[in-house]
């Protein structure tokens, strides 16, 4: 059995304001966390054989999880465009807060971003998901559909806003 997986598509290289100061702060703070868990790193180092030292591998994880994620957000953030206001704010775009009615009469409300500050707790869902794709450039009481493991779901627009 190989190994071996295709890569996946680069996702869509575009951030909100708060979504970019956000991983400002998170990079500023994994320096922070960083300098911590070296200076643990080193006292666990200092406690003789690190082959048994629980410790020393519980640190050597943690940094490497640690500098995993500073990389990615060192090589990330450089691409990110941050969005520009909205000229028509008439029709679904990016940033775009959009209240949908289901089937079944209930309501769910979805704010569009950019795949770095997807957060489906809030109802921030990403660019590229396959609901923001099909909402984009839709309006007021327009009725989309998706499909998702063969099951189909239809939606009408309540309302679009912008933060």
């Amino acid at each position: 059995m190989s190994r071996w997986r295709p890569r996946l598509p680069r996702s869509t290289a575009i951030i909100t304001r708060e979504g970019y100061d956000a991983l400002e702060r998170e990079l500023k703070s994994l320096w922070a966390k960083r300098r911590i868990v070296n200076d643990a790193l080193a006292a666990a180092a200092a406690e003789g054989d690190r082959s048994e030292n629980a410790e020393y591998i519980y640190r050597k994880k943690e940094q490497a999880g640690i500098d995993r994620r500073i990389r990615y957000l060192q090589k990330r953030m450089p691409d990110l465009k941050i969005a520009s206001q909205v000229g028509d704010k008439s029709k679904v775009f990016f940033s775009a807060i959009v209240e949908l009615e289901k089937e079944d009469a209930s309501l769910v409300t979805y704010r569009i971003v950019g795949p770095d500050e997807t957060n489906t707790k809030n109802g921030d869902i990403s660019i590229d998901s396959p609901l923001a794709k099909v909402l984009l450039k839709k309006q007021v009481d327009d009725e989309v559909s998706i499909t998702i493991n063969n099951k189909d779901s239809f939606y009408t627009i309540i309302s679009i806003r912008y933060a």
